[in-house]
């Protein structure tokens, strides 16, 4: 069951217009840094979807609540990295994640947005969910204080071995973020799963957008 009253946002449109030649670049300000990410349309991970505009936000203006300086931060299905970024640049040790094809891009928008600041650069590495989670990142040296999510309830054939990665990774203390547009049945079908295996609170709602922000931790026993 859900807990808490979620407060009610916008997102906001804090990216700053550029004159550019590429369609494929975007540019946004968190936490007082431009941000510039290269985007695809080859591929839905290398695409700046909302809900990591929402997450990106909440963590800039909640950082008493979610203090990130020095935590470990494990983002799955990073994307275009943007989300990565803010959490690095708010002081985390962050490892992106997310399959494959959508690595190259990944690292290239961390590097140059990184490279001058003197910051712990995010580590970038390969997660398929589901698979090969025990031999990848073994519990005993793998722990991670907060795992970060956003828009990854998309393709909907994915989502039992999302749940158990999900699953996998939040331990005792560990707190999941996840931000994620609502469209379809599948997505709250989706929600009710995470809202029976976790504790869960909807920390904010941002109706413009149908993202909604939510926090999961471990049941105690």
């Amino acid at each position: 069951s859900l807990t808490g009253s979620p407060v009610t946002l916008k997102i906001l449109q804090n990216w700053v217009p550029k004159v550019s030649h590429y369609f494929d670049k975007e540019h946004y300000t968190y936490a007082g840094h431009q941000i510039v990410i290269q985007e695809s349309i080859e591929h839905f991970g290398a695409v700046v979807w909302p809900g990591a505009l929402a997450l990106s936000q909440y963590l800039e203006s909640n950082q008493e609540q979610f203090n990130l300086k020095d935590k470990k931060v494990l983002e799955i299905g990073a994307g275009t990295g943007l989300l990565s970024i803010v959490a690095c640049i708010l002081g985390a040790h962050v490892t992106a994640t997310d399959l494959p094809e959508v690595l190259e891009n990944l690292s290239y928008n961390i590097s140059r947005n990184i490279q001058n600041l003197n910051m712990h650069k995010p580590e970038v590495r390969k997660l398929v969910w589901g698979e090969g989670l025990n031999e990848d990142f073994p519990v005993s040296t793998h722990h991670y204080d907060f795992i970060l999510a956003t828009d990854v309830v998309y393709h909907h054939a994915a989502l039992d071995p999302l749940l158990a990665t999900m699953v996998y990774f939040c331990k005792p203390g560990t707190v999941l973020l996840w931000a994620n547009k609502f469209r379809f049945s599948t997505d709250y079908e989706f929600l009710e799963k995470v809202c029976n295996v976790f504790n869960t609170t909807i920390l904010a709602e941002f109706p413009e957008s149908n993202v909604k922000l939510l926090k999961a931790t471990v049941r105690e026993n």
